[in-house]
């Protein structure tokens, strides 16, 4: 937890911070980059508040492979006690 994964810019997301690990299910926020956001998959949706701007939150659980704006695949391998496993690669 508090783990950050910085992203490439082409994905409309900053760096990705996981703020929570359950067994079901990894909680991350993220700054916006773009102007605009989706994700399929995963849970979640804007308007919070991520370091210091404005930003989304998602709740992915394990196993999940999500899309999230067209542009980044991202997938949560492994949930094991409070630790996580996640790939990400562009979609496509």
């Amino acid at each position: 937890m508090g783990d950050v994964v910085a992203v490439p810019e082409r994905y409309g997301l900053g760096p990705i911070e996981v703020t929570g690990i359950t067994a079901a299910a990894v909680e991350m926020v993220a700054p916006l980059t773009g102007s605009g956001y989706s994700v399929s998959g995963c849970s979640g949706g804007g308007g919070v508040s991520s370091q210091g701007g404005g930003g989304v939150e998602m709740s992915c659980q394990a196993g999940t492979v999500a899309t999230i704006n067209d542009a980044m695949r991202f997938e949560v391998v492994k949930i094991s006690g409070t630790g996580a496993v996640l790939r990400i690669q562009p979609a496509g």
